[in-house]
């Protein structure tokens, strides 16, 4: 009697972003390993181009698969990399400040199978004393981008809901986002019009314009810790600054008309016109206002980051 057996078709894929976060990527693996859905997960990395331990803690996770970029070309294209190439049913984005409970992405994957609904859920985020993580927030508008693209925090935020009733919400941002593969790949995976930023916002929009849903469910958690990233050299922080406007423009132009979106890149472009008469960290100011009037975005032809 022939004893092989098919290989088992995972249920979940994981696709994990990493660039120069071996610690925080170390805690997140841990945690995914642990989960009571192990045997029906595939976990993906996604690195790129780091240049610390990131792509060497292979030899720790031999059944994490890790596919290295030579360069950053931006979150997005990223994270089509590895949806595009993973088997799972479900796709569960999953940021390296995240640590998932045992039990979060079977419970998220539970709610997908039994609510067609749904098009997407997430976890409850909890800081790691326990408090709530505000990750929820409004979808933008051309209004709130036009300070959002160099403080997303400036999003107008939602409480966390209270009961443990799955709650309806618009923009819970990527760091723990589980969506069914089939909506991602009837859209054509997240939009690499985007480089690093927004394309989350964008693919949120695109599922409530269609009528479905994006669920929290409140009785499932997963810990968002602080990001531990070094610090960015000016060129770098210049070039996420300028890669955030442009995929802000792009999101307004897309949604709200093209005069919106050429609107947010004239005021992005005067806002940095304007910090560069501050004279502080001029180069900075420099570098920043080129990528402003250049539309620059990360895409993997810079040598900065």
């Amino acid at each position: 009697m022939d004893e092989t057996q098919a290989p088992v078709v995972p249920k979940i894929s994981v696709i994990i972003l990493s660039y120069n976060s071996a610690p925080a990527l170390r805690r997140c693996l841990t945690a995914l390993e642990a989960s009571t859905s192990r045997k029906q997960m595939e976990i993906i990395v996604v690195d790129a181009g780091s240049q610390d331990e990131s792509p060497r803690l292979d030899t720790e996770f031999p059944e994490v698969t890790f596919q290295r970029m030579p360069r950053h070309f931006g979150a997005t294209k990223a994270l089509n990399i590895g949806a595009r190439t993973a088997a799972g049913e479900y796709i569960f984005y999953v940021s390296t400040q995240t640590e998932v409970q045992a039990d979060t992405a079977a419970k998220l994957a539970q709610h997908l199978d039994e609510d067609e609904s749904a098009a997407a859920v997430c976890p409850a985020l909890i800081a790691p004393h326990g408090e709530p993580a505000n990750q929820i927030r409004r979808l933008p508008t051309p209004d709130t981008l036009s300070q959002a693209w160099r403080d997303p925090e400036s999003l107008p935020a939602i409480a966390a809901p209270a009961g443990t009733e799955p709650v309806s919400v618009e923009y819970p941002g990527r760091a723990a986002l589980m969506v069914r593969k089939f909506y991602l790949r009837g859209i054509n995976y997240l939009d690499e019009k985007y480089g690093q930023f927004w394309s989350d916002a964008d693919l949120c929009f695109q599922i409530r314009r269609a009528g479905r849903k994006i669920l929290l469910l409140p009785d499932v958690k997963a810990i968002l810790h602080p990001s531990e990233d070094g610090e960015l050299s000016s060129g770098a922080r210049a070039l996420l600054e300028a890669d955030s406007a442009s995929g802000a423009a792009r999101y307004a132009s897309k949604y709200f008309g093209a005069f919106a979106g050429v609107k947010l890149r004239i005021g992005a472009v005067l806002y940095g016109l304007g910090q560069l008469f501050t004279f502080r960290d001029l180069g900075f100011q420099i570098a920043r206002l080129s990528g402003l009037l250049s539309g620059q975005k990360v895409d993997g032809t810079q040598t900065t980051l």
